[in-house]
């Protein structure tokens, strides 16, 4: 029975996400979504009491697939500085894929920051966690200097996450395309190992 209520809920969601991509938040009612969704309002309102939970339902699940993204990043079977490159690289493009696609919502990501970055924060919380469990291993195996692990996750992220909104709108993004070594080696000279270091 549960199943099948977290898949109606899962449609509805995707159901309001598409309107919300289409129309934007401010022009889209529940009842555009229970029509939508071919669902009646009693069914809608079972799940949310208003627009404000469902628009924070779709925001939570488009944050979660960024997460996904970072999460298998992170299992990879890879050196920590070639995992910490591609955990960069993924960020920013996950992000920016996720704000695209949601054509007219993607206004509401930058109007709404607050309720974005509240919806964000559980998100962040997990990213730092991956990221200093990156920077960990790198310590051990000596390809990152000794550092203090919980400042230098935290650093390395809002640096990540300074660079998104500019990533989105195009203004670094053809150089960015063409200098992202440089910017990743740019992080990496703060934490690298120079190969003459001893200790």
């Amino acid at each position: 029975m549960s199943k099948k209520i977290s898949n109606t809920k899962k449609m509805l969601i995707e159901v309001a996400r598409e309107l919300f991509a289409q129309h934007g938040k401010k022009e889209v009612t529940m009842n555009d979504i229970a029509e939508a969704s071919k669902k009646g309002r009693r069914t809608l309102y079972t799940y949310f009491n208003n627009k404000e939970e469902i628009y924070k339902a779709v925001i939570d699940r488009e944050l979660q697939t960024v997460l996904d993204r970072l999460t298998k990043v992170s299992v990879e079977d890879k050196e920590p500085d070639v995992k910490l490159t591609n955990h960069i690289l993924t960020h920013l493009d996950a992000i920016k894929d996720v704000v695209t696609r949601n054509g007219s919502l993607r206004a509401d990501f930058f109007h709404d920051i607050y309720e974005v970055e509240r919806t964000r924060r559980k998100i962040d919380i997990k990213e730092i966690l991956i990221l200093k469990k990156i920077l960990a291993d790198g310590v051990e195996k000596k390809v990152f200097k000794r550092m203090d692990l919980d400042l230098s996750s935290m650093i390395i992220f809002y640096a990540i996450k300074g660079l998104e909104v500019p990533y989105i709108r195009q203004n670094i993004s053809d150089s960015f395309e063409k200098n992202k070594n440089s910017i990743v080696e740019f992080v990496f000279q703060g934490i690298k190992r120079q190969k003459n270091e001893h200790h």
